[in-house]
């Protein structure tokens, strides 16, 4: 497996839960070892994101870029156990925008509006670069079909 194929399956790593065949393009000695790149990446861009974010609705005193770090590391391993932990997809849902909320609102001290804002900014910034990502690997088409194939019957 080259570069050239595993740069797309990163990309196409955020919806791997949505279908099981895709981890079928992962050989299976090497799931573990993707399993942990996805996290360090999106991780990373996580963090960039939240940052960016933060300083255009906080300002750069108060959004800084290790409490990005942190509210990325937090709020992505505690929403991670609530799905693995809760058996109810909707109350683990709830109880991870809610985490995500708190994290932003007690690091970079602001009120629930200001960290609404940064999480709706954080997820437009994060859909864009996405798209972006996507169109150059040209996988584009590959995730509108698996985001069809979730939200039609």
């Amino acid at each position: 497996m080259t570069i050239k194929h595993i740069l797309p399956l990163l990309l196409l790593g955020s919806f791997m839960a949505m279908g099981k065949g895709l981890w079928d393009l992962i050989p299976i000695g090497l799931q573990l070892i993707f399993s942990l790149v996805l996290f360090l990446v999106n991780l990373i861009v996580l963090t960039f994101v939240l940052y960016f974010a933060g300083l255009i609705v906080v300002g750069g005193k108060k959004a800084r870029f290790l409490d990005a770090f942190l509210i990325s590391f937090l709020g992505t391993v505690l929403s991670a156990a609530f799905f693995l932990f809760i058996p109810y997809g909707l109350i683990a849902l709830v109880l991870g925008i809610f985490v995500w909320l708190l994290l932003i609102k007690s690091l970079y001290e602001t009120g629930w509006l200001g960290a609404i804002a940064v999480g709706f900014l954080a997820i437009i910034i994060f859909i864009v670069i996405s798209i972006i990502l996507a169109l150059l690997f040209g996988i584009f088409d590959i995730i509108v079909k698996l985001l069809l194939g979730i939200l039609t019957p």
